[in-house]
């Protein structure tokens, strides 16, 4: 039975997880996207060049066999840099990301695209130190590799300012890898699914992909179907205690107010709560003209734009609807950048100043996304700053309603979301359904479409950007019918 380092960072996780991605992969409701795959091989590439230009680069399409022979051979150059050097001890493989073999011995250098370093990160690396040692390779240090959060491109990118480096030789895990890899060896060879009870690896350091397979015996609705911002833990804890039920559950003292609240709902089916003093003061703050905004965003690891650090969101996209006065015609604007190679957030600003004048009262859903991006565009853009600081100072929320428990009904169950109040409010309206949508339904596709724009033909470009718009309209208008139902349901 053969492992690889994945494999065994899966196991170190849970060995039920490591049994079910190799026998029952097809019960996985989760999978990594394309764009953090794509991301993580971006960092590992820029990381390859912290030695300088010149490095020798295992080939992963040759095959285990070829990868180790090539690794052999690139070893008796030293002192030199090898990239995915690899390696075999026992039927236990590894290839390491950056090898920095000297005449006295080796460095390991384990890249990361994430902006801290979680404790997995030390089983992985302990397990190719493990695999190095057994080969007889004198490991001087290891490092795990990750990119700063507070580096901000100024020019061309600053590659040992962009990435952090952490010793962590004296915290690695030697003394348990055989054990473990005996034990995941022996899970392995087993075809028979074992047991193994939820634990806080079910969500910590990623959420588990068989997290629904695990629970699917439990009683619907159950612990973990508890939203309200309930921490996962608690709801273990829970668990553990044999309390499973919203029944069982509303006998403790274990849950928040509005915990308890939407158990209640769900298990009684109890009517609309609608708070009618409060949400009539907070509609009262609104006034006329009023704009309904919502921005569309993408991250990368790697800043290409001036200004900007890793992860940042950058807007290429919004969607406005807006009244001129009560009770008046629902206008519509939009933009939609075209520049996919410079900095989609410049244009954005430009038209985003154009359309909202100063002093406007401005609705969006979950104040601060919009508000931190007015911001960051404010210090890029100096000729517009004022007024999109302006646009920042006129925003009005409309979530606390619904985050407060203001306006609860069952079918929110326990979510603020937009995507589940929507629903929940206008559960028969197929024009407010984001499933009707073509290409784009959520957030995550519009930043994935949008980073793809550039690679299309005309045609294929023209129908994304339309049904791009589509999805940006939408989520605006959301915001519209959620406000005049709001302003109806408290007459």
């Amino acid at each position: 039975m053969n492992l690889s380092k994945s494999k065994y960072t899966l196991g170190v996780r849970c060995c039920k997880l490591l049994w079910l991605s190799m026998f029952k992969k097809e019960e996985a409701s989760e999978v990594e996207s394309d764009s953090v795959l794509e991301s993580g091989n971006l960092v590992g590439e820029l990381a390859r060049h912290l030695f300088g230009d010149t490095y020798t680069l295992i080939d992963f399409d040759k095959g285990f066999d070829n990868m180790i022979k090539d690794t052999i051979i690139a070893l008796e150059d030293s002192p030199n840099i090898i990239c995915e050097a690899s390696f075999a001890y026992d039927n236990n493989f590894c290839s390491i990301d950056i090898l920095k073999n000297d005449s006295d011995g080796v460095e390991v250098y384990e890249v990361k695209s994430s902006t801290d370093i979680k404790d997995i990160y030390i089983d992985d690396i302990s397990y190719q130190v493990w695999v190095l040692k057994k080969n007889g390779l004198k490991v001087k240090n290891a490092y795990i590799v990750y990119v700063n959060s507070d580096y901000i491109k100024d020019g061309e990118l600053d590659i040992h300012k962009y990435f952090k480096i952490k010793n962590v030789t004296n915290i690695l895990n030697l003394d348990v890898v055989l054990e473990n890899i005996t034990k995941f060896k022996d899970i392995l060879r087993n075809k028979t699914e074992i047991n193994t009870d939820l634990s806080l690896s079910c969500k910590n350091p990623y959420p588990c992909p068989f997290f629904s397979y695990c629970t699917r015996s439990l009683p619907r609705p159950n612990v973990f179907d508890v939203g309200c911002s309930t921490f996962f833990s608690k709801k273990l804890d829970m668990y553990y205690q044999g309390k499973v039920t919203y029944e069982e559950l509303l006998k403790t003292n274990a849950f928040s107010d509005k915990a308890r609240e939407q158990m209640m709902f769900e298990l009684y089916d109890l009517e609309p709560k609608i708070d009618k003093p409060s949400i009539k003061s907070l509609l009262d703050s609104f006034t006329y003209p009023l704009y309904f905004l919502d921005f569309e965003s993408y991250q990368e690891a790697i800043p290409k734009i001036d200004g900007t650090r890793p992860y940042q969101q950058i807007c290429f996209q919004y969607s406005l609807h807006y009244y001129l006065e009560e009770g008046g015609k629902l206008y519509h604007k939009e933009y939609l950048s075209c520049d996919y190679n410079g900095n989609p957030m410049y244009g954005l600003s430009k038209q985003l100043c154009d359309d909202i004048p100063l002093n406007s009262c401005i609705l969006v859903y979950n104040d601060s996304f919009e508000k931190t991006r007015l911001k960051e565009m404010a210090l890029l853009f100096p000729d517009y700053s004022s007024h999109l600081l302006n646009i920042r100072d006129g925003i009005k929320d409309l979530l606390p309603p619904f985050k407060n428990h203001q306006y609860y009904v069952k079918e929110m169950y326990g979510s603020a979301s937009i995507k589940k109040v929507l629903p929940a409010l206008f559960p028969n309206d197929k024009t407010l359904d984001y499933h009707n949508l073509e290409d784009v339904h959520k957030g995550d596709e519009a930043s994935n479409a949008y980073l793809s724009l550039s690679k299309l033909s005309k045609d294929k470009e023209e129908k994304l950007r339309t049904n791009m718009l589509k999805y940006c309209w939408l989520d605006t208008y959301a915001m519209v019918k959620i406000y005049n139902k709001l302003k109806e349901d408290i007459k």
